[in-house]
């Protein structure tokens, strides 16, 4: 057994799951995995990403010396038994305690700590979580399939939407069409090669980079960035509103992720949030998932984001008789 306690984090998103080892000697490494699959349990994905950093982990024994594991995950939903699931699963690897969150407490502690606000994470899919004194609330985070507003596949989806009616001459004609057929040269084809291709999600969420690269000069690129900002902040202030913290004169706003580093997304997001409040304080804050799960161990007793935090740890151990 190793005498060197670890701690784990996790950041599982759907393009990319990424962890970090941290050694009481001051000891970090990374280590980086393919996209959550929510079609799929997500407790041994997991399990199998704490094996995989067991295996890297050259000359150590069976037991890693993980003594805490906590994870922000995509399509998390909160339950102590998958928190107790994946502690069994990791268990013969000194796994001890184990703190679970969605990814959208996880974003949300890693940009303002635990603090009232609100911080919305966009990257395929997208999240908002507001926070207030005593009151917690989620905003979308529902998934490609019927939500994700605003979202990388959003947009994605939005730029074929629109190359396929300009093809069929049912709407504009846009640059995005000669984007799109620099890799589908035959566009009637397009959509069976997409149905077919079980990395379709990112697939299509790439190709907001088109759209945004395009905005500048590309009328219906510029309106899908348009709808996809007022997305965005719709989210955030139905947030705010829920948790009381929109009659704040001056609300603190998240916002994380790769479309949100894109200025034509970044800059329409918040002009339309000081369209409602000019002195919000809107932040683009360099933390990241990983940040956050670090956090989930050491959370107040009183905060109101202890709530969405799954939990598990080793027994006590039982009393001399």
């Amino acid at each position: 057994m190793t005498d060197v306690s670890r701690s784990l984090t996790i950041d599982a998103g759907q393009t990319g799951i990424r962890a970090l080892l941290r050694s009481a000697d001051g000891r970090h490494d990374t280590f980086d995995f393919a996209g959550i699959r929510t079609d799929r349990a997500l407790m041994p994905q997991l399990a199998d990403v704490v094996k995989a950093v067991a295996a890297t982990e050259s000359g150590l024994s069976d037991d890693l010396g993980i003594r805490t594991l906590s994870a922000g995950i995509s399509g998390f939903t909160q339950s102590d038994a998958d928190a107790a699931e994946l502690r069994h699963l990791t268990h013969g690897l000194g796994v001890q305690d184990v703190f679970l969150a969605h990814d959208s407490v996880t974003s949300y502690l890693g940009a303002l700590g635990d603090t009232p606000g609100a911080v919305i994470a966009v990257g395929t899919g997208v999240v908002t979580l507001a926070v207030g004194v005593g009151a917690v609330a989620r905003v979308d985070g529902w998934g490609y399939l019927i939500a994700d507003a605003g979202s990388g596949y959003w947009l994605g989806r939005a730029a074929l939407d629109a190359v396929m009616r300009d093809y069929d001459g049912r709407g504009q004609v846009t640059a995005l069409r000669d984007a799109v057929q620099k890799e589908f040269p035959n566009l009637e084809t397009l959509y069976l090669e997409l149905q077919a291709d079980p990395a379709r999600v990112s697939r299509i969420a790439a190709w907001s980079r088109s759209v945004t690269a395009l905005a500048a000069t590309d009328a219906v690129a510029a309106a899908i960035c348009d709808a996809a900002s007022a997305e965005l902040a719709l989210s955030v202030r139905t947030g705010l509103e829920r948790v009381g913290q929109s009659v704040v004169d001056a609300p603190v706003i998240g916002g994380l992720g790769g479309v949100l580093r894109s200025p034509e997304i970044a800059t329409r997001f918040e002009r339309d949030l000081r369209l409602v409040w000019p002195a919000a304080d809107i932040r683009f804050p360099t933390a990241n998932g990983l940040d956050g799960a670090a956090l989930l161990p050491n959370l107040a007793a009183d905060s109101a984001v202890l709530s969405l935090v799954a939990a598990a740890s080793a027994a006590p151990a039982a009393p001399l008789a």
